[in-house]
């Protein structure tokens, strides 16, 4: 049984700024309004495409208080609480106020490159001290360390609130394992947009999506066909924005999906330093894949 809560098609959120590079809250109302017209199961705040990073305190309050306001209780809401510090993840528990949300995602330790004992006492550390479901993230891409299927499993069986992982390992062997080793009730959500689909179809129940930002019924639609078992109507989906899905990454996420999101005139064409928006050849190259999908 899934932790229905959870299933489906999340949307980890960008979010908007302004030309000055503040925080643009009213764009940042539009876009959730935008991801649930389009049907989205659950929204991700403050996760990586939310550009968590480069929030201060302050905004990553104001951030949540909007997200929380403008779902109005619709659909479940999950924060990112995650780092590299463990003590400093469980402060940051400890000092929210969960009014009005769900669930905690939190990354695996970057930097760091603990071991899997070490990810195995961070995650157990977060359990302990969480009033809420956790969902771990794995994402060896970014973080340099792979959580493997043995530590994803224990604590899995270890602690009953951590229900779920978003998996982004790429790794279908390893993806597989987990859904074979897992216990009953917790949920495998992928975390990679082109590998949904197949992950849906070996078991996972869903994922947490950066091109629904943009494109929310289309890719709520492809899940939902999915785990009902329409995979034609998913498959044909799947492939047309598979080109898509790819170029949102070329030049750094969540730099693409904010390009469309400036094209259909969501919010501008904003990102924070380290990050840069897409060059102009690439936003036009945006546009020509898009086009081909009306």
């Amino acid at each position: 049984m899934s932790n229905t809560k959870f299933t489906g098609t999340g949307v980890a959120i960008i979010t908007p700024f302004n030309t000055n590079n503040s925080v643009d809250y009213p764009a940042l109302e539009r876009v959730v309004e935008h991801c649930i017209k389009g049907q989205v199961n659950y929204i991700v705040v403050l996760g990586t495409t939310g550009e968590a990073a480069t929030l201060t305190h302050n905004e990553k309050t104001e951030v949540i208080n909007t997200v929380v306001k403008a779902t109005s209780k619709r659909i479940p809401v999950i924060v990112g609480i995650g780092g590299n510090n463990t003590q400093d993840v469980i402060d940051g528990i400890k000092n929210v106020t969960f009014n009005g949300i769900d669930g905690i995602l939190s990354v695996v330790p970057y930097y760091n490159k603990p071991n899997q004992k070490g990810i195995y006492e961070h995650f157990k550390a977060i359990s302990l001290v969480s009033p809420l479901p956790v969902i771990m993230y794995n994402v060896p891409g970014r973080t340099g360390v792979n959580m493997n299927t043995e530590t994803i499993v224990s604590l899995a069986h270890d602690f009953k609130n951590v229900v779920a992982v978003k998996e982004a390992s790429g790794n279908m062997q390893q993806i597989m394992e987990i859904l074979r080793d897992k216990p009953t009730g917790f949920d495998v959500i992928s975390g990679d947009d082109a590998l949904t689909l197949p992950m849906l179809l070996l078991g996972a129940t869903g994922v947490i999506s950066v091109v629904a930002n943009a494109f929310p019924l289309d890719f709520s639609t492809m899940v939902e066909e999915a785990m009902s078992g329409n995979h034609p109507l998913a498959r044909k989906i799947h492939y047309a924005y598979l080109e898509l899905i790819g170029a949102l990454f070329t030049e750094g996420s969540p730099a693409g999906v904010k390009a469309i999101m400036h094209q259909q005139k969501l919010i501008e064409n904003v990102v924070r330093l380290p990050l840069t928006p897409v060059s102009e050849k690439h936003y036009h190259k945006l546009i020509e894949i898009v086009q081909k999908l009306k």
